[in-house]
């Protein structure tokens, strides 16, 4: 097979050497590529999936591909004749030869059964290029003294630039033929099928919320909303606690590896909490140290020494970016499976940096970077969220999509919201004088309201909206199932 000469001035690496390292590039098979394409223009239907004109080392051969391919798509034929007119005043291809170039390609053409082949080599050696170009620009970088822009920032900076280069790289993740959506689809509905509780996801713990969820789904965003001290964090914790102790459990068959990042709550104010819940002694009893022997013995020893081996995982960075959060997830989920990601809470989380004095966007951008880590790392993710202070001013203090702060985006980017709320925390700051018949009437409704809490699904993509009836004791931050298996009326 003969090689076409480009130029004769051109770097000779089988002489005595060059005098400085060439970029990665194979002339070669770029050649006999093109050529493979201008004899058979089936050729380019091998590779036009992953291959684009900015692969090509050589910038002539970037515009004849383009050429090539355009013709193609617009269903003409591309050979040296019908390209000739595009290239007759290309300055590039004069250095070269002319038009008389493409005839050479032509007959230097491999067969169209490797143009695969070569077409993934010239992909492959592009991405070393971009490779090199983004080792260069990280040294540059880490060598400016920007006192905006610490190390930790670049280090971010650079992993995401790195991840980009990796997803644009991933040119099998093109158009999938239905039959393995299909078959995808199918094992999951079967996996459910054969599961106890019929579960398509990761399991809360509660038996209404799986019901009505159907689990924690794969890509999804949920949002959990509430406002103050009604409980998210608690509920949170119980979630990622129940599915970090079923994974355990299970082998791995069910529940998940979990990724708390709270940007509120330290990792020992988090622990405190899941110590109370697991052993039903008060997270104020835990605080002050204010415990029995037996208590400390039999209780609290054995509970942190199971609490210690599950695949639970805190974050407690403040002011935390989205970048970082990335970044952090992905390794995690290269590390140990990730199979579950709470964010405590939302509004805390910083966007890419960028200044800028609306807030709207930045929480849009927010939402946006969880629900494609989501989607990228293939686990739900659930994120917290605050509630405005209008909920405040209606009588009915149940919160509604609207009461969302910046709501538009977070509704828009989740596929599930939901809303905690807890009626007797409302009715017990309307408490009459003593001794009055409104004070009995009171008391009877406080008894009613104590413990009961509603989970209120406000949107689901996957399913029904409604109420959950939870059962919720304050003094071990904990949620559990209902007495009653009914849910309240559903909202729709």
């Amino acid at each position: 097979m003969e090689t076409v000469s480009l130029n004769d001035d051109r770097p000779d690496e089988d002489k005595s050497g060059p005098a400085y390292r060439a970029a990665p590039h194979n002339i070669e098979a770029e050649q006999d590529l093109l050529g493979a394409i201008l004899v058979n223009n089936d050729a380019a239907s091998k590779v036009s999936g992953f291959l684009k004109a900015e692969h090509f080392a050589e910038d002539v051969h970037r515009r004849i591909y383009d050429a090539a391919t355009l013709l193609i798509e617009r269903g003409e034929i591309a050979d040296p004749v019908t390209l000739k007119s595009y290239f007759d005043r290309d300055e590039g291809l004069a250095d070269i030869g002319g038009s008389q170039y493409l005839a050479r390609l032509a007959a230097s053409a491999t067969t169209i059964i490797n143009a695969e082949n070569y077409g993934r080599l010239i992909y492959d050696l592009a991405m070393r290029r971009e490779l090199i170009l983004l080792g260069e620009e990280i040294v540059n970088t880490a060598y400016d003294s920007d006192l905006e822009e610490t190390s930790q920032s670049q280090i971010e900076n650079a992993e995401q630039k790195l991840f980009s280069l990796a997803e644009n790289g991933a040119h099998e993740g093109a158009l999938m033929p239905i039959r393995l959506a299909v078959d995808e689809a199918l094992k999951s509905i079967e996996e459910a099928f054969q599961r106890e509780g019929n579960l398509v996801g990761v399991t809360t713990g509660l038996k209404d919320m799986d019901g009505k969820l159907g689990g924690l789904h794969k890509s999804d965003l949920l949002i959990l909303a509430g406002r103050p001290s009604m409980g998210k964090t608690s509920l949170a914790t119980n979630i990622a606690y129940n599915a970090a102790k079923a994974y355990h459990a299970s082998g791995g068959e069910e529940g998940a590896v979990v990724g708390f990042f709270s940007l509120e709550m330290s990792a020992e104010q988090l622990v405190g909490r899941v110590l109370a819940e697991a052993t039903e002694i008060s997270s104020e009893k835990l605080r002050r140290g204010d415990l029995t022997d037996e208590e400390f013995a039999n209780r609290l020893v054995p509970e942190t020494a199971r609490l210690s081996e599950l695949p639970l995982y805190i974050d407690d960075t403040p002011a935390l970016s989205i970048a970082a959060l990335r970044t952090r997830a992905r390794r995690l989920k290269r590390s140990h499976g990730l199979g579950l990601v709470v964010v405590d809470y939302l509004q805390l989380m910083k966007g890419s940096g960028r200044r800028s004095d609306n807030r709207v966007q930045e929480i849009s951008e927010v939402t946006q970077g969880l629900k494609a880590i989501a989607k990228e790392l293939d686990i739900p993710v659930i994120a917290l969220s605050q509630l405005s202070r209008q909920v405040e001013n209606r009588d009915d203090k149940r919160p509604q999509l609207s009461d969302l702060r910046e709501s538009g985006s977070i509704e828009q980017d989740a596929d599930v919201v939901m809303f905690v709320y807890r009626e007797g925390y409302y009715e017990e700051r309307k408490a009459p004088s003593e001794g009055t018949p409104e004070h009995a009437d009171w008391q009877e409704r406080m008894s009613r309201l104590h413990n009961l809490a509603e989970v209120i699904i406000g949107k689901q993509r996957h399913g029904p909206i409604g109420i959950i009836k939870l059962h919720f004791k304050p003094e071990f931050t904990r949620f559990g199932d209902y007495v009653s298996d009914e849910y309240l009326p559903e909202h729709h």
